[in-house]
């Protein structure tokens, strides 16, 4: 999967997105600063979301239309989605800057009049968002655009992810990324459930990632040891500045420290080999060897009590002991002598 410059690999560094969501405030300047901070913090990639309250929902005061058993418990879907919304506008300024910096820079579409303007600004691949993995209709008008596409499981059953990847094979493309993802803001540790990552690998085949509303760096770090290749993180200049979405934002020192722990974490795992490096080698002087461990004459025999492996590391190999018992020595040597088989007949 290429993302812009970023190509996403089995054997790729892993994707890290900052997520501006409504970390904007309402103020394009403290978006535009959000993506320098996101920058300098390492991310690979800012993302957006688009649409408008009235594209997303209905302006009702009707009891379906108030929020229950979220952070947002009691808030008006219309008033909450009018607050926490980028301004259209606002996106052509927000990826130039980005791409001026060296990010990437995509948004997750709400329907189709999104995935037009989105398409208007070329962006370079859509992510369709947790609770949007249902939009059957929605998720096939965004997989023709050709573009890589990253879906979210927050509140997906496996028909329901299997279904969205159908959708976008039917729709003839097969550029999927899967992110696993907890809907809870901010989301306990013990819900991320990240063994499922092998499980969604396998079962269909795609790139996996998270998309992590944690406030701990564990999660990221665990992630990227069982094979995530894309990080979502929600991102914030200061979480005083308060909205919807700071509760469960890193600012840029935390955010920083998750991506050095994220590239630490690719560093540990290395490589699927068997080396022998030369720090390997040097360090084997501390390994077993074969050693004359007492004074012998020519003509006495090898026994347990005149040879034994021993450290260091310098003398025969010890899987040879068994083959050179009752042998006898050639002449004589000194106790700490290393042991090599021109030393018997």
């Amino acid at each position: 999967m290429k993302i812009g410059n970023f190509n996403i690999t089995a054997d790729s560094k892993t994707f890290i997105i900052a997520e501006l969501s409504a970390n904007h405030g309402g103020d394009l300047n403290i978006a535009l600063e959000t993506v320098k901070a996101a920058a300098e913090a390492g991310a690979d990639c800012i993302k957006l979301q688009t649409y408008r309250a009235d594209t997303i929902t209905l302006d009702s005061d009707k009891d379906d239309f108030i929020i229950k058993g979220t952070s947002w418990e009691g808030q008006n879907l219309y008033k909450l989605y009018d607050q926490a919304h980028t301004p259209w506008e606002w996106h052509k300024p927000i990826m130039e800057l980005a791409k001026k910096l060296g990010l990437e820079c995509f948004s997750s579409p709400f329907d189709y009049k999104a995935v037009d303007f989105l398409e208007g600004l070329d962006v370079p691949a859509y992510k369709i968002a947790s609770f949007e993995i249902t939009d059957i209709p929605l998720i096939d008008y965004v997989a023709r655009k050709n573009k890589p596409i990253i879906i979210s499981t927050g509140i997906a059953s496996k028909d329901d992810i299997s279904l969205a990847i159908d959708t976008c094979i039917s729709a003839g493309n097969k550029n999927i990324a899967i992110l696993k993802c907890t809907s809870s803001y901010p989301a306990p540790i013990e819900d991320a459930n990240l063994s499922m990552l092998s499980e969604i690998q396998n079962d269909f085949n795609v790139i996996v990632g998270i998309s992590d509303h944690t406030m701990s760096n564990i999660v990221p770090i665990t992630s990227v040891g069982l094979g995530s290749k894309i990080i979502e993180k929600h991102f914030i200049l200061d979480r005083n500045q308060g909205g919807p979405d700071a509760g469960f934002s890193l600012n840029p020192e935390e955010f920083k420290r998750m991506v050095v722990d994220v590239r630490n974490a690719e560093l540990s795992l290395g490589r699927k080999d068997y080396p022998v490096t030369d720090k390997m080698k040097k360090g084997r002087q501390f390994s077993r060897s074969l050693y004359i461990v007492k004074d012998v004459k020519k003509g006495d025999k090898v026994t347990t009590d005149n040879v034994k492996s021993i450290r260091p590391g310098y003398g025969l190999h010890p899987k040879f002991l068994s083959t050179i018992l009752g042998k006898t020595f050639k002449g004589s040597f000194e106790k700490g002598s290393r042991f090599n088989l021109e030393h018997v007949e």
